[in-house]
């Protein structure tokens, strides 16, 4: 996580315009006529909406001169009496709001169309993202940046349509017809108060957007560390560290507290400073009415219209600060997550990139290099050829290489040096999608979507039936298990699977990658979570898939790889020695000792 003085330099760097350019193709969106409509539409309604506003206090105005019996001089006045223009006004006041409501219900497809689409965008950058981006982000923090950058999207569409514009319209017409309905003193007062009004609005905004990142910060942190533990639910548990858990978040949330409350306060500061201007301005102007009314230069309707007018005036005005407040902070949100959306993708596709074309399996690592990090290499010039229909077995201790090899192979990571090639075509040079559908993985740790068991099994191929899903279920030996649930397949499994046992959940992402039925297999230590007899089955069932394709097998325990075609022994990212299982034993060299030892802690248990 990065710190708060570098988000908030980021933040400052990036422009407010620059987002709003970001968003406003989803406004205007090419090539979608009805959206465009939609928009058109919405604004017209909404100019009828404020022309009738502004004409609304002159119907009140004129209604009062008739009961008081000063004169009224409009001629679309003539022959309406007073009960007739309080109707009138009371009509425009009706027909003011309802062109505002429709006007929402025509744009509302329009800003959840766009939400939609956005947060479709995000979504699908975040599985483009490498996993080194995701193994150093925290999935709670990710989460709330995502959440709160896509709320600010149909908020910013719509009042970056619905506001400044429009409230700079109505503000110019109250002004207008204050300046031709009395003088100029009237328009000047009013000038005034909205350039104080706009300038301390907008300085203090300015201000509280610090806070307001501050307070995102505290927020996201707060959020990590809560997600964090709820994953870690049964860690939690094993060492009782529940009061530690909770002083942590509470800590977190003292934080975030403070930020919170130094924003709560400048906004109430704020909001007195607004209605201190917005009160001062009324005030005079109804002065300078209240004495025309005295020398006989203004009616009492005058009077009652200046009130209204200066009310309309109010009520943009108030509304103009809610809306520059809240544009801002949804831009602060909105930073984040365009921040999130300009992440380049470590591992892309190169333009015009081929699908992976597999014809028999045979998988190449020639001279690979590769290091997490440049001054940690782990592997150093690595050369194995896997030929079609082979099985493979890379073995050694823990932190040789093996398991950073099927990263590789599967394109998580890039190689450094050298390559990596199935049937002749460099990995690099085809899609990353039809180079996934051609591997199957059985991971080590299987984890599962809290879901049903069905719809787990049938992840590995969107269109499998019943059947298909029951076979593969067979295969891994784990039907009868399934089908002796109350629910059966339709059985929930917990987040990440908790609700299955290791070696349950290990069966199903067999199952899973068996329906999958891919060309080359990646077995990364794929029955590591299973007990002797259950394991055995298991190899069986994995033996029969491998049947006419290639296995690359991950193992720390030698027994599994016993039958392999080839066993590679890997150590310090470099191959130590290559054989079958007895040529290797023949050799009397670290194969050889890795397996001793294995037999004798077999024997002592």
């Amino acid at each position: 996580m990065r710190s708060s003085t570098a988000d908030i330099t980021a933040q400052d760097r990036r422009s407010g315009w620059e987002i709003i350019k970001k968003v406003a193709p989803y406004l205007w969106p090419e090539g979608q006529t009805w959206v465009k409509r939609r928009v058109v539409i919405s604004m017209a309604l909404l100019i009828l909406a404020k022309v009738i506003a502004v004409s609304t206090p002159f119907f009140y105005k004129a209604a009062i001169d008739k009961l008081t019996g000063d004169s009224v001089d409009p001629a679309w006045t003539l022959g309406v009496g007073a009960v007739g223009l309080t109707v009138a006004y009371g009509m425009a006041r009706v027909l003011n709001s309802g062109f505002q409501q429709l006007r929402d219900a025509v744009f509302a497809r329009v800003g959840q169309r766009a939400l939609r689409r956005l947060a479709l965008r995000t979504f699908r950058h975040i599985h483009q993202l490498s996993l080194r981006y995701h193994i150093t982000r925290r999935t709670g923090g990710l989460s709330r940046i995502i959440e709160r950058g896509v709320k600010g999207v149909e908020f910013l569409l719509r009042f970056m349509l619905f506001s400044i514009g429009p409230l700079l319209l109505e503000l110019i017409l109250v002004a207008g017809a204050l300046y031709f309905a009395l003088d100029v003193w009237y328009l000047v007062v009013v000038v005034l108060t909205i350039v104080l009004y706009v300038t301390f609005t907008f300085k203090v905004t300015e201000w509280r957007v610090k806070l307001r990142r501050v307070m995102n910060e505290q927020d996201t942190d707060a959020n990590q560390k809560a997600i964090d533990s709820l994953l870690n639910f049964e860690t939690v548990k094993y060492f009782g560290a529940e009061d530690r858990e909770t002083e942590r978040y509470d800590q977190a949330m003292r934080k975030y507290e403070s930020a919170a409350v130094k924003t709560s306060t400048s906004l109430a500061m704020l909001n007195f400073g607004q209605a201190l201007i917005i009160t001062s301005g009324l005030v005079i102007v109804m002065v300078m009415a209240a004495v025309g009314v005295q020398n006989g230069s203004l009616t009492v309707g005058d009077l009652v219209m200046v009130n209204a007018l200066m009310i309309q005036i109010t009520m943009p005005l108030n509304f103009l600060g809610t809306v520059y407040r809240e544009i801002r902070q949804s831009l602060v949100d909105m930073g984040e997550m365009f921040d999130l959306l300009e992440q380049p993708a470590e591992v892309s596709d190169k333009p015009n990139a081929p699908a992976l074309n597999v014809s028999g399996g045979v998988v190449e690592l020639g001279n690979v290099v590769f290091g997490y990090e440049a001054e940690r290499p782990i592997l150093k010039g690595v050369s194995v050829t896997v030929n079609a229909g082979e099985t493979v077995a890379l073995v050694g201790p823990s932190g040789s290489g093996k398991s950073t090899i099927g990263r590789l192979l599967f394109r998580f990571y890039d190689v450094k040096g050298g390559a990596i090639k199935i049937d002749g075509q460099d990995i690099r040079d085809v899609t990353q999608e039809s180079l996934h559908k051609s591997i199957g993985v059985v991971p080590q740790d299987t984890v599962l979507f809290n879901d049903t068991i069905r719809y787990n099994i049938a992840y590995g191929r969107a269109d499998a039936t019943e059947a298909d899903i029951v076979e593969a279920a067979q295969a891994a030996q784990i039907h009868d298990f399934i089908v002796s649930l109350p629910d059966g397949y339709d059985t929930t499994v917990g987040e990440r699977g908790l609700k299955l046992s290791g070696g349950e959940k290990q069966r199903v992402g067999i199952a899973r990658t068996l329906l999958k039925n891919p060309p080359i297999l990646l077995l990364d230590e794929a029955t590591s979570a299973l007990d002797t007899e259950t394991e055995q089955g298991i190899q069986s069932a994995l033996a029969r898939a491998g049947e006419g394709r290639t296995v690359l097998t991950i193992a720390h325990r030698l027994s599994t790889v016993a039958d392999a075609d080839k066993i590679i022994v890997l150590e310090a990212g470099e191959i130590v020695e290559s054989g079958t299982h007895d040529n290797l034993l023949a050799k009397g060299g670290r194969y050889a000792s890795l397996w001793a030892r294995q037999a004798a802690d077999r024997n002592a248990a």
